[in-house]
């Protein structure tokens, strides 16, 4: 062996290098494995050289892990030989024992967790400068790698799953999961992200402004109560009907309106000329697709109907919005009249209150699935209606109804109640 002419110093140097060399190929392989993928190929079109590179090398990864190993274990393996040489000129035959036990724990610590660990935490630093080096590598060994490839893949052959390969395309839980705890986003950009993957799981049901709070133009009216309805009316399009709302004969704008407010008489005709076509949506549909309709059918209204034609409420391309980006108001809870805040920290809220609504103001977690209101809400968990006013607990919400009238309870006391936490770590332990 030539080694064994060369001075124990130099050996020593060779131990060093072999050290850098096998910390390279330990760092480049956590580093490679760690990069993101969706930073990845955000880089990738940006045309990034050593993200374009790492790239490639991932596409065929039991190619790129097959260069690593074969390099990493020629190293050890040369580290190995040099180290035993070492062992006998310095301690002899119990040298040459000592040896593999102190180059293990050496390269443990040198040549594996320290560059792994670095690695893990700096992937990107370390992958795209190695991928320059890797490349070459690849195409010089690539018979080598290309035979140790096909006799591990032989081997392993028998023992694959036979069930079908894990897609590396995201879920809507997972993506959701990516955007809500990984990612550096501003909290209001993130929580509209939120709430674009959110709306599958909510319909046109939990958002429209239910039938008894439809505010609208009845035809039959009189004129000086069909002008106060338009004059003092919050809102840009109101519902025209005759006698109820569920005769809807139009929708009107009210920037349409001056053109016969401005007269000292109208007729219902002409009201009726400035309507639009109602458009009308069955209940249970999902907000994306509404979103949809809106956008395709050029509709910023329309109306929830059940299964037998009868109106329930009205839903707005902004209720949608609202979803999404929050509301546009500063202020939420400024725009519900239906909560009064009580000085001992309770609210004061009236029944008919939407649940998601008190949600969104108050920051609460009422349950939604259900009822819509709290008085449906109040009467499920009960499964009867009270003759007097009763107490109960919902999951955090200790609640007292006021004043219950026509089967329906018109006012409730809700306070927030401290319930301990639970670390959904400790759930799964034994």
């Amino acid at each position: 062996m030539e080694t064994v002419g060369l001075p124990t110093s130099v050996l020593l140097f060779v131990i060093v290098v072999l050290t850098f060399v096998s910390a390279y190929f330990a760092s480049s392989e956590t580093a490679m494995m760690k990069l993101n993928p969706y930073r990845l190929k955000n880089l990738v079109r940006k045309k990034h050289r050593g993200a374009r590179k790492a790239n490639r090398l991932l596409r065929r990864q039991d190619r790129l892990l097959g260069v690593i190993l074969i390099g990493n274990n020629l190293v050890n393996n040369a580290a190995a030989t040099v180290a035993a040489v070492i062992g006998v000129r310095l301690f002899g035959d119990t040298g040459l024992a000592l040896a593999p036990v102190v180059l293990t724990i050496y390269f443990l610590i040198f040549a594996e967790i320290a560059p792994k660990t670095i690695a893990a935490e700096r992937p990107e630093v370390i992958a795209f400068p190695s991928a320059y080096i890797l490349d070459p590598l690849l195409k010089l060994s690539s018979p080598l790698v290309a035979s140790v490839n096909w006799i591990s893949n032989a081997i392993v052959e028998p023992f694959r799953s036979r069930t079908a390969a894990v897609s590396g395309d995201l879920s809507m839980e997972e993506l959701r999961t990516v955007v809500d705890s990984g990612t550096d986003l501003p909290r209001q950009r993130q929580n509209m992200l939120l709430g674009v993957l959110d709306l599958d799981n909510v319909t046109v049901d939990d958002i429209m402004v239910p039938r008894a709070e439809i505010a609208g133009i009845n035809i039959d009216d009189s004129h000086a109560d069909i002008v106060g309805e338009i004059v003092n009316s919050q809102h840009t399009r109101l519902p025209v009907y005759r006698e109820t709302v569920n005769n809807v004969v139009g929708i009107l704008h009210l920037r349409r309106a001056s053109r016969f407010l401005t007269q000292p008489t109208f007729s219902r005709s002409e009201l009726l000329r400035e309507t639009e076509e109602p458009y009308f949506v069955p209940e249970g549909t999902p907000l994306p697709t509404q979103l949809i309709n809106f956008q395709a059918k050029k509709h910023r209204i329309a109306l929830v109907v059940d299964e037998y034609g009868d109106v329930q409420g009205i839903v707005t391309l902004e209720d949608i919005l609202e979803e999404i980006v929050g509301e546009f108001t500063t202020d939420f809870a400024s725009d519900m009249p239906e909560i009064h805040p009580q000085s001992d920290g309770s609210y004061f809220i009236e029944g008919m209150a939407l649940c998601r609504d008190i949600n969104r103001s108050l920051g609460w977690a009422l349950p939604i699935t259900g009822p819509r209101t709290i008085s449906g809400l109040i009467l499920e968990h009960l499964e009867f209606i009270p003759e007097t006013n009763v107490c109960l607990q919902i999951d955090r919400y200790l609640i007292e109804t006021l004043q219950i009238s026509d089967n329906v309870v018109n006012t409730v006391r809700i306070s927030q109640i401290d319930l301990p936490e639970t670390d959904p770590d400790d759930e799964d332990e034994e």
